[in-house]
């Protein structure tokens, strides 16, 4: 790929850009800003990359790094449920052989940073600093090798830090994917792998957190260009294969609150003055209370104005966590949260109430709807016998689902069954609901009015990009019909490992197709909990919670 300051065996680096697409980046190519990333997708060859339903990061990630669909490795969102409680998905959660294990195997080594649900890693021929829904300063592999990444540069972070103060944020996301190509150099120095995996996830949160803001987006943009740089000069790959785990683009159309529409229909119970429909009840009270709080009322013993504006706010689907994250981003969180008092908060609020309704959307970006099935959830309502009809009645009635405009809300509505297949398959909704063209959008909430303007301006798409160069790739290949499943058979064919034949993908036309065999079933280690505070905050500030 280039002259090289430093000889190295890196024989592949797949660069994941979280996010990123062709109407992402054609902009940035005529204004100049990434040289780099557009000499690799133009002097090589590209095309775009067919995401999974649900084309989000938690679950997209890890079907891109075991070429297998949600069905086999069993993660469909950030979170997973077990009955009616939730824990934020790791690498445990995830079923199936990462490719960095199955090149160990075969007695080549990887570098691995900042990929998203890989904490905690397991033991392996190389290195890896996990990504997002990781802690920060986590367990890494091997074992004390973040201290020593940290000493070799200038510090290291998993999120970028400060990124809530609007006059910091562009420094903040720039010190961060600096970190991040650091961090893989110096692994790459120290450990001369023949695999390297660089993922940079700024080029996704930053649309989450400064939607429609150019400017950042350009400063994202140029620092991970600048970082895939310095990082083919140092490391001169021969190969190189950029990927992203889906696009991102404006959401014009509507947003519907599906729970509300269930609760219409009869499915859904809800629960009164028990806070916003957030996930963590102590976390949404902080966020607005500040350090005074109380219980007051109104001294009449009515409803204050406050109130009916708060109820308002609710109906318009303007939530405690919504406005508290816009209140941080302008330094006022305090000093205006110190006077909404807990009462008032509660009363502003309804939220489903699980274990007594038929079925409900638990998170919104799993895309579903979920049966609260008698014999699988702890209160199931809905006998095994009914399943299927409930079921059936309930994708006619989504389906039929037509927004203001009198378009339809959903370009599909179907069984689990439809998008998934392996062992996991009973974990999934029971029903996705797919958006028409993503430029609608899901809620899960409830107490607002069905309808209304979307709350995120900018969302995850369905078409990423693929790019391929080097001088194993075939430069002339096209890569139209492309997917996310297809990374994983690829890197084993670039190294000439057989493909593991449960892989959902096929190899990339850029190499000779790898033949396939059957491998040992995998053996993952026992689930553990997340349970951490900081990560669920940070998916909640990026509106995924």
């Amino acid at each position: 790929m280039g002259a090289s300051a430093t000889e190295t065996e890196l024989e592949l680096l797949v660069v994941g850009l979280d996010g990123s697409c062709r109407s992402v980046l054609e902009p940035l190519f005529e204004a100049d800003e990434i040289p780099t990333i557009e000499r690799l997708i133009k002097t090589g060859t590209s095309g775009p990359l067919e995401s999974q339903i649900p084309p989000w990061t938690a679950s997209a990630w890890p079907s891109v790094y075991t070429g297998k669909n949600p069905g086999k490795h069993g993660v469909y969102d950030f979170l997973s449920f077990d009955g009616y409680d939730w824990d934020v998905v790791n690498a445990t959660h995830v079923r199936e052989r990462p490719i960095w294990e199955l090149l160990s195997e075969y007695g080549l080594s990887s570098v691995v940073v900042n990929v998203p649900v890989t904490h905690p890693p397991r033991e392996f021929d190389g290195a890896l600093i996990p990504g997002m829904t990781a802690p920060e300063d986590p367990p890494c592999h091997p074992e004390g090798i973040l201290e020593d990444v940290k000493l070799a540069g200038d510090g290291y972070h998993v999120y970028p830090q400060g990124t809530d103060a609007p006059d910091q944020s562009i420094e903040g996301y720039e010190r961060t994917i600096e970190d991040r190509g650091s961090a893989f150099r110096y692994l790459a120095r120290r450990i001369e792998p023949e695999f390297g995996f660089l993922q940079f996830q700024a080029t996704d949160t930053v649309f989450h957190e400064r939607p429609g803001d150019k400017a950042a987006v350009e400063a994202v943009y140029r620092a991970v260009d600048r970082q895939l740089r310095e990082t083919l000069a140092e490391t001169d790959p021969e190969n190189v294969l950029l990927v992203s785990d889906h696009g991102i683009g404006k959401v014009t159309g509507h947003e519907f609150r599906v729970n509300e529409f269930l609760r219409e229909q009869g499915s859904v119970a809800v629960e009164s003055g028990g806070g916003m429909p957030n996930w963590s009840t102590t976390w949404e009270n902080e966020l607005l209370e500040g350090e005074s709080g109380g219980d007051s009322e109104a001294a009449d013993g009515g409803t204050s104005a406050l109130e009916r504006a708060m109820n308002a706010a609710a109906k318009a689907g303007i939530t405690t966590q919504r406005v508290a994250a816009a209140l941080e981003r302008v330094g006022l969180k305090e000093p205006i949260g110190e006077r909404v008092p807990n009462g008032m908060i509660r009363a502003a609020s309804e939220r489903v109430d699980f274990p007594e309704s038929t079925a409900y959307v638990r998170s919104k970006s799993e895309l579903g709807v979920r049966i609260n099935l008698e014999g699988r959830e702890p209160n199931g309502q809905v006998p095994e016998s009914d399943y299927e009809a409930v079921r059936s009645e309930l994708i006619d009635r989504l389906s039929a689902v037509r927004t203001p405009d009198g378009e339809p809300m959903f370009e599909a509505v179907e069984p689990r069954e439809t998008y998934f297949e392996g062992p996991y398959v009973d974990e999934a909704p029971d029903i996705l609901t797919v958006p028409a063209d993503f430029d609608n959008a899901i809620v899960a909430d409830v107490g607002t009015e069905q309808f209304g303007e979307p709350m995120e301006p900018w969302n995850h798409k369905r078409t990423g990009i693929v790019a391929a160069a080097g001088s194993d790739v075939d430069e002339s290949a096209s890569l139209e019909g492309a997917t996310i499943f297809d990374v994983a058979p690829t890197v084993c064919a670039l190294f000439d490992v057989p493909v593991d034949a449960e892989m959902d993908g096929t190899t990339l036309p850029v190499v000779d197709a790898g033949e396939e065999t059957t491998y040992p079933d995998y053996e993952p280690d026992p689930i553990r909990a997340t349970d951490d505070g900081a990560v669920e905050d940070h998916l909640s500030d990026l509106g995924y919670l």
